[in-house]
């Protein structure tokens, strides 16, 4: 792989066999982030678990201190009294049959996060096979199955974010934009790790957090020493 040289001269700054404090990880993580655009920084969390057994699932949603920096584009699902809530907190699609229809028919997807009350939930199981494997199906547990819809559009607004395993038992999160320096990011991350941390499935066996890395959008992967985490 084509390797730029900003890249490589980040690379030149991380130390691959070091596990880093949290603290020192993301100082670097803002030195290491030279592209010309505001970088978003991810944190990689690989669980000791196994994602294909129902009873070690971990999945859940946390308002970051911060936010992420990123505007996010909200859709909710809700009728009559609920419409008009969504839309007065600041939701930036409302509809019911109409919106199934337009993401159905032209395959329209301007929006991140969706949220539904739970009268609406027969009308948008039908887009289960498109909002599912996108990760944009609402679900109780996320928060984005409620009555409370301006609750759920202001706190989404506000730097919420949904946490949740791949196939591969890892959970890929945004903590925020290289701009917010590393204390932000770190109160950010903090947070994740103690939701993530309390989301531990009872069947959960051994070591449960195996390894942590955090990495600005084009700067390489920091390692965090995930012992000190839990």
């Amino acid at each position: 792989m084509f390797r730029g040289k900003k890249y490589k001269d980040s690379v030149k700054l991380v130390d691959k066999s070091k596990l880093y404090d949290t603290d020192e990880a993301m100082k670097l993580v803002t030195e290491t982030a030279k592209a010309k655009f505001d970088e978003t920084v991810e944190a990689h969390i690989r669980l000791g678990v196994d994602s294909r057994h129902a009873d070690q699932q971990v999945r859940g949603a946390i308002v970051l201190p911060h936010g992420t920096g990123k505007s996010v584009r909200v859709l909710v699902f809700a009728k009559g009294a609920k419409a008009e809530e969504a839309k007065a907190a600041g939701a930036d699609y409302v509809g019911e049959m109409d919106l199934v229809q337009k993401i159905q028919g032209e395959n329209w997807f301007d929006f991140d996060v969706v949220v539904a009350t739970p009268d609406m939930m027969g009308v948008v199981g039908r887009l289960g096979r498109v909002l599912g494997p996108k990760g944009l199906m609402p679900s109780p547990k996320a928060g984005t199955v409620t009555m409370d819809v301006t609750k759920a559009v202001k706190e989404i607004k506000a730097g919420k974010i949904e946490y949740r395993l791949d196939k591969t038992n890892i959970i890929h999160c945004p903590i925020g934009k290289a701009s917010f320096g590393a204390e932000k990011l770190a109160e950010n991350f903090n947070a994740l790790v103690g939701a993530v941390i309390k989301a531990k499935p009872s069947a959960a066996k051994g070591q449960y957090l195996r390894s942590v890395v955090i990495a600005s959008t084009m700067g390489p992967g920091i390692k965090i020493n995930q012992a000190k985490l839990s």
